[in-house]
């Protein structure tokens, strides 16, 4: 009984349960109402001052970004061509792995195509046109252009956190790596947005959940390493003679 309970079988829904348990931490932010507050640090009556910085502007938003690209660029030719850590992962792990990564980007860009909140930088108080809405109240117009919830530019980072899930069942300190990169990345893009007035605080601390509630999700219904050869024929190293 003991031994079936602590089996990798019976552990791999832990993750799960840990992404639900941060959950309630991330409302409770919500209801506290510091996302305000916190952009005003950053903003004058007259909007923000950093929103054109040329560093922000040029290499953290738009340099950031193609960076993003060339880094799923080179994990995608890995299916084939595998480099590091990622040799052991099967095939199929890492095309599960890099389809994780993507379908983290749509999941964000899904629900900032229906948000009607506006970025800060929108606000009124800011120098704007809009009106302070919570992104709770889905429908609501608030008077700027909307679908700035949640961080898109943040889930350059974020979504590699596929990447973290993956290597950590085959090598835990690959994983740790690749964990302390994706969280460092994700966290000050995110932070250079909201600076800019791009984004609340709570728009990035979605993306993180989204993102990660994702690959833990995938990682968890798709991962066959329990005696189940993988589809590609492609044995896994732990399970060679």
């Amino acid at each position: 009984m003991h031994e079936a309970a602590s089996s990798p079988a019976s552990q791999r829904w832990r993750p799960l349960a840990a992404v639900g348990a941060a959950l309630p931490l991330l409302l409770l932010w919500d209801a506290s109402g510091l996302d305000l507050p916190l952009a005003r640090w950053f903003a004058t009556p007259e909007g923000f001052p950093l929103q054109y910085d040329p560093f922000l502007k040029g290499w953290m938003h738009e340099g950031a970004r193609q960076l993003g690209w060339v880094v799923l660029a080179l994990l995608i030719t890995c299916i084939w061509r595998p480099m590091g850590a990622l040799k052991q992962l099967a095939r199929s792990e890492r095309a599960w792995m890099i389809g994780t990564i993507v379908l983290s980007l749509l999941v964000v860009v899904a629900i900032k195509g229906i948000s009607r909140t506006s970025c800060p930088w929108d606000l009124t108080e800011f120098g704007g046109t809009a009106q302070y809405v919570s992104h709770w109240a889905w429908g609501v117009q608030d008077g700027g252009g909307g679908h700035c919830f949640p961080a898109g530019h943040a889930s350059t980072g974020f979504a590699f956190m596929a990447l973290a899930v993956w290597l950590r069942a085959v090598s835990p300190r690959a994983g740790a790596w690749a964990w302390g990169i994706v969280l460092l990345a994700g966290c000050v893009l995110g932070w250079a947005q909201q600076v800019r007035g791009a984004h609340f605080l709570s728009h990035t601390l979605w993306t993180a959940w989204l993102c990660w509630a994702v690959a833990v999700t995938m990682h968890t219904l798709t991962w066959r390493r329990a005696g189940v050869a993988p589809a590609s024929g492609n044995t896994p190293p732990s399970q060679q003679a």
